[in-house]
């Protein structure tokens, strides 16, 4: 159950900086919608991959390159369900066409893909025990 809350939590902080660093080059930017949905994406996910690999997956990498592969590994576990969040946020912009209800289309998106995601972290990139936890 901790870990459950802990995942909702760690879901929640990167959802509030996703659609906050969005909102921030949108009001930098006001045309550039994709452009705001890349850097959203690219914060969310880094700060998501820090407080994943540390607090629910207890995973410590072994140098910086295997860090690194890690890190390509869980990107690559997102890009589908990156596609999933794209995918609902545009779709309610294109419906509704207002920014209240393309980011509430994008906190739906991002829900389904978190669910989605820790399944796909747990069995393919954080599956290797720690060798400084595991004897």
């Amino acid at each position: 159950m901790r870990i459950a809350l802990l995942y909702a939590l760690f879901c929640a902080v990167a959802i509030v900086v996703n659609i906050g660093s969005q909102d921030l080059v949108l009001r930098l930017w006001p045309s550039g919608i994709w452009f705001s949905i890349i850097i959203g994406t690219g914060t969310g996910l880094v700060v998501k991959y820090v407080l994943d690999k540390r607090f629910i997956f207890c995973f410590m990498a072994q140098s910086a390159s295997h860090d690194g592969k890690t890190f390509v590994l869980y990107t690559l576990m997102g890009v589908v369900t990156t596609a999933v969040f794209w995918g609902c946020e545009y779709g309610f912009w294109w419906t509704f066409g207002t920014a209240r209800m393309r980011y509430l289309g994008g906190v739906i998106g991002l829900v389904i893909g978190y669910l989605a995601k820790y399944h796909l972290d747990k069995k393919f990139v954080f599956s290797t025990p720690n060798p400084s936890t595991h004897p």
